[in-house]
C-alpha cells in the first residue's frame, strides 16, 4: 500500500500540472481574503478566519477533482492498471494507497494556510486575538471534507479512463454531497421536521458543526462512514476490471 501512495505522490509533482494547481489553490485564496474587498479579511475590523472556512470548501470542490482525476484513469487509459496486477498487492491496497497518496497532497496545500491564522493572530491587537479552538476545530472540520472529497474523487477516476471525464463527475459529487442536500432541505414542502434530517445527510451540516469549535462523535463518524463507502465502491469497480 505505501509503495502505491508514495507513487501517487511522487507521480502528482513530476509534472508542472501539480505544482499549479497548488499554486493557484493559495493564489485564489490569497485574492479573495487579501485583496478582493467584500472578503478581505483586513476589513472586517476584528480577527477571525471565517470568511476563509466559508470559502475553502467550494475552492477545493475543484482541486480535489484536479488532484485525484489521473489517480486510476491513467492507469486504465496506460494499460498500466494491468501490469499492477502482476504485483502482490490487492485491491483494497491499491484503494487506499491511491486515497492516502491524494490526501497527503491535499493536506499539504492546507498546511500553508495555517499563516492566514498566525498573521491575523499578529495584526490583532492583544486581547484581541482569533478565536484558537474555533480555528483549530475548524481547520479539523476542513481536513475531514477534504478527505471525503478525495474518496469521492477516487472513486469517480475509479469508472471511467478519461481523466477530464473523472474531473467533472469528482467535482459534481462534491458539489452534490457538500451543498445538495442543504438546498433540498429549503424546499417548503419539508419545513415540518424533515428539513433537519435531510440536511443532516449534507457535508455541509457537518462541517459547520465541527467548525464551530465542537468535535461531536457524529460528525466524525459520518466522515468516515462517507470515506469508507467510496473506498468500497471503488474496490469493487477494480475488481470487475479483472479479467475473467
Amino acid at each position: 500500500m505505501w509503495p502505491v501512495c508514495k507513487k501517487e505522490f511522487r507521480q502528482f509533482f513530476s509534472s508542472l500540472t501539480g505544482m499549479i494547481a497548488l499554486a493557484v489553490f493559495l493564489l485564489l485564496n490569497g485574492l479573495f481574503l487579501f485583496v478582493f474587498p467584500d472578503s478581505n479579511l483586513l476589513d472586517f475590523g476584528y480577527a477571525t478566519l471565517d470568511k476563509f472556512f466559508e470559502l475553502a470548501p467550494w475552492i477545493l470542490t475543484f482541486l480535489v477533482p484536479a488532484i485525484t482525476m489521473r489517480s486510476f484513469a491513467d492507469e486504465f487509459r496506460g494499460g498500466t492498471y494491468e501490469l499492477l496486477q502482476t504485483r502482490p498487492i490487492s485491491q483494497a491496497q491499491l484503494s487506499w494507497g491511491k486515497y492516502l497518496g491524494c490526501l497527503m497532497i491535499v493536506a499539504l496545500a492546507l498546511v500553508p494556510t495555517v499563516l492566514y491564522a498566525f498573521s491575523l493572530q499578529s495584526l490583532s491587537a492583544a486581547n484581541a486575538g482569533i478565536d484558537v479552538g474555533g480555528t483549530i476545530g475548524s481547520y479539523i472540520g476542513l481536513f475531514m471534507l477534504a478527505a471525503v472529497f478525495t474518496a469521492i474523487g477516487v472513486f469517480c477516476s475509479s469508472v471511467t479512463n478519461n481523466a477530464v471525464v473523472a474531473f467533472i463527475i469528482s467535482a459534481f459529487a462534491c458539489f452534490l454531497l457538500y451543498a445538495g442536500f442543504n438546498a433540498i432541505s429549503r424546499i417548503p414542502g419539508l419545513a415540518s421536521g424533515a428539513d433537519y434530517y435531510v440536511e443532516m445527510l449534507g457535508i455541509d451540516f457537518h462541517y459547520r458543526s465541527i467548525s464551530r469549535g465542537v468535535i461531536e462523535l457524529r460528525d466524525m463518524i459520518y466522515f468516515i462512514s462517507i470515506i469508507v463507502f467510496f473506498l468500497l465502491v471503488t474496490q469493487r469497480n477494480l475488481l470487475k476490471r479483472l479479467p475473467r
